[in-house]
């Protein structure tokens, strides 16, 4: 399933990624840091996604309280919180 999450105290817009069968798949950040977040995209293709929530949850960027990795995280916890319910 495709879903848009739009970020919230980033660089960032949002992010556009695809879940099939609990793997993450097609991460696209908007806006922000472009090659890092390509990165980002990249390092967690084909994972599981309570796996990358787990990882990027709480990651911060400078004095922020929230980085584009911990967007990410919230936005697929907002998945599995919905699948568990």
């Amino acid at each position: 399933m495709h879903y848009t999450y739009k970020t919230s105290g980033v660089c960032s817009r949002s992010i556009d990624f695809d879940v099939e069968n609990g793997v993450l798949k097609n991460v696209k950040y908007v806006g922000g840091c472009d090659g890092n977040l390509k990165g980002i995209g990249k390092l967690v293709e084909g994972m599981d996604i309570k796996e990358v929530a787990k990882r990027l949850d709480g990651i911060k960027c400078g004095f922020k309280a929230t980085s584009c990795p911990d967007q990410l995280s919230k936005a697929l916890q907002e998945i599995i919180e919905k699948e568990e319910n």
